[in-house]
């Protein structure tokens, strides 16, 4: 474990698996301790990774202004890493919440950004929306497996307003695209690992602007990936394809976009081999 001082005077810590120029790694939750993204299915064994506890998480401080949770205010985070660091631009693999982290910094300062992974983004930044309809048409693609009619149930009451704490727990397995030992274990520590507090001020009603965000993308010359799994009902594979009109400058390349058959939301969890070669062979392109 290694510490910085962000723009606050809060102390801020990361952990290196690897040596030399890292991928820097934002975690997701939104607000969860890095430690949930392990090794990212051995991807550190293949390339040096930097997994970054924001603010209020793992062995990170709190702030001592809870205002600096919400997703723009910790943009200056990520800056003040690149500055410890010592580089001219980073390189960065952001999961889920994570992500509009990730992309705002990206539209914030686009020429600092060496590389740029989305895994399983959310939608929110770009604002893409993602209707229960949608949805259910991932769902039911699970609908051989042996939890699929109970988890089914939950999230139809989900939809119509009338779901119960229960339900909540219920549809999990919709986030993984196995539901096995792997994914029980991930999904068991996730409430351990989260800052409810820090989740609930993440994404403050005026924190960004899609329109801005998008305008800020299209500016990008770096080359993204955008990795999606085939199950994942938080954005699916249909909307995972529109991120990449949002990165249209004519200095980049084409931003990719990668689908995971079988996979959830933990892609790397769900066929690591598969993760590790797709991530491996864009960062060596």
């Amino acid at each position: 474990m290694a510490i910085f001082e962000a723009f606050d005077g809060t102390v801020l810590a990361f952990h290196r698996m690897g040596a030399g120029r890292p991928l820097v790694c934002v975690p997701g939750g939104p607000m969860q301790a890095s430690s949930y993204l392990g090794d990212l299915g051995g991807l550190a064994r293949r390339w040096p990774l930097l997994a970054l506890d924001l603010r209020g998480t793992g062995d990170s401080e709190e702030p001592a202004d809870p205002g600096t949770y919400r997703c723009d205010r910790q943009v200056d985070d990520l800056e003040a890493l690149r500055v410890h660091l010592g580089f001219d631009t980073i390189d960065l693999l952001a999961h889920s919440g994570g992500a509009t982290l990730a992309m705002l910094y990206a539209a914030r300062f686009p020429t600092r950004v060496g590389r740029l992974a989305l895994v399983t983004p959310s939608p929110r930044p770009v604002g893409i929306e993602v209707t229960n309809d949608d949805r259910r048409d991932v769902a039911v693609l699970r609908r051989d497996e042996p939890w699929f009619p109970e988890a089914f149930a939950s999230l139809e009451r989900i939809w119509a307003g009338t779901a119960t704490d229960a339900d909540w727990v219920a549809i999990t397995p919709f986030v993984y695209g196995r539901w096995d030992d792997t994914a029980r274990a991930n999904a068991e520590r996730a409430e351990s690992l989260t800052n409810r507090a820090a989740a609930a001020a993440y994404y403050a009603d005026d924190a960004f602007d899609p329109v801005a965000v998008r305008a800020g993308l299209a500016l990008l010359t770096a080359p993204v990936l955008i990795l999606a799994g085939e199950f994942d009902v938080q954005l699916g594979p249909k909307h995972a394809a529109e991120y990449a009109a949002f990165f249209g400058s004519p200095l980049a390349p084409p931003a990719e976009v990668a689908v995971m058959p079988g996979a959830g939301h933990f892609p790397w969890l769900d066929d690591p081999e598969s993760f590790v070669a797709r991530l491996t062979q864009w960062l060596r392109g």
